[in-house]
């Protein structure tokens, strides 16, 4: 008697916008292989989104998925953060995805209404903050003096600096130490935390490495991880990011 294999939980994984992609150099979707390499290392099955505004679409997305994962990329629309930006600042930003953010704001409103899992990665940590009325440091180096280098881009696949994990959080319950080493390739990151969640780690700088939901928001979502550095760069030499993952892909199993 044939027994019956368990099922992969589905993961829908945000890319990125391309303006000129490769077929007749048309608005493309694109999306760094590492993310659903992670997801498959961890037992789950990576589905990517089309970038298309369509809440119908977004909606029945999140229906048929068991989990959702907002990926890295690109600045975050400064307009949605902030009213007025100096023009200082503003020559920081680098083109900005519109289209993306709106769909991604859609799918943490919908991911949050079905109650599904939902891990936020770089950029997805920063937009997750938004979409709950928090802010952003436009530029790390311009609004904090004296802070770490975070845009290590020379350095994406490795250890770079230490971040020190809350005693009663997931992150160190996950990881089970009170520091964690972690990668950098980002100027940007959390300035005002939105209502919903608390730090759970930090670089020495304090830039918010990771959050997750209060104690008293934890009906929001089933499962809420968020995080600044790339662990999707880091699992196949660092095993302690493959059991993040894999964390995350059994909250979706359940």
């Amino acid at each position: 008697m044939k027994t019956r294999r368990a099922k992969l939980p589905v993961i829908l994984v945000t890319p990125c916008v391309q303006k000129h992609g490769a077929e007749f150099s048309d608005c493309s979707s694109n999306l760094s292989d590492q993310y659903p390499g992670a997801l498959l290392s961890a037992g789950g099955i990576p589905w990517i989104l089309p970038c298309i505004p369509n809440r119908d679409m977004v909606r029945e997305a999140v229906a048929h998925c068991d989990g959702v994962l907002l990926t890295g990329g690109e600045d975050i629309n400064p307009g949605l953060y902030r009213a007025r930006l100096p023009g200082s600042l503003r020559k920081t930003v680098v083109p900005t995805e519109p289209q993306r953010d709106l769909v991604e704001i859609m799918l943490i409103e919908e991911t949050c209404l079905q109650k599904k899992p939902l891990l936020g990665i770089c950029r997805g940590h920063q937009l997750l903050n938004v979409a709950f009325g928090g802010t952003l440091l436009v530029d790390i180096p311009s609004q904090c003096p004296g802070a770490l280098n975070h845009s290590r881009l020379d350095l994406k696949n490795q250890i770079v600096h230490d971040t020190r994990l809350s005693p009663d959080s997931q992150m160190r319950r996950i990881f089970g130490s009170d520091a964690l080493g972690v990668n950098s390739s980002h100027h940007q990151a959390i300035d005002r935390l939105a209502k919903p969640f608390r730090a759970t780690a930090s670089s020495p700088d304090g830039i918010v490495e990771a959050i997750e939901l209060k104690p008293g928001e934890r009906g929001l979502f089933p499962y809420l991880s968020s995080v600044q550095f790339h662990p999707e760069r880091l699992y196949a030499r660092h095993p302690e990011f493959l059991v993040f993952f894999r964390h995350f892909v059994e909250a979706c199993r359940r």
